[in-house]
């Protein structure tokens, strides 16, 4: 598998993930627990990770902010296409690469 077809597998599972997260905060605004917490899976390029992770609702809604930040569990970022931005309290924050996996992250943001 090439460079660039493995980027593209990375951000497709990632979006995924990030779509779950999505519902997940769609269901807390819908029955009033937005507020505090919300458990999220971890948003990284691995189809196998299953990780949930604690933020708070207002952080991940400031990370949300930028198509290309993912919430992942610390140590799971690929360096070949994303860098830690931030680290959270029990996450962190990775920011996808200028190219293909940022163009990629802009184009299946689900807010867009």
């Amino acid at each position: 598998m090439s460079d660039d077809e493995r980027a593209r597998r990375v951000g497709l599972n990632e979006a995924i993930f990030r779509q779950v997260n999505e519902q997940i905060r769609d269901l807390n605004r819908d029955f009033g627990t937005e507020e505090g917490t919300m458990a999220v899976i971890c948003e990284c390029g691995n189809s196998d990770c299953t990780e949930r992770l604690e933020v708070l609702v207002q952080e991940y809604e400031r990370i949300r902010g930028d198509a290309r930040h993912y919430v992942i569990a610390k140590g799971h970022e690929i360096p070949s296409v994303e860098t830690v931005v931030e680290q959270g309290e029990g996450y962190d924050v990775v920011q996808k690469d200028e190219g293909e996996p940022a163009e990629l992250s802009r184009e299946l943001n689900p807010r867009s």
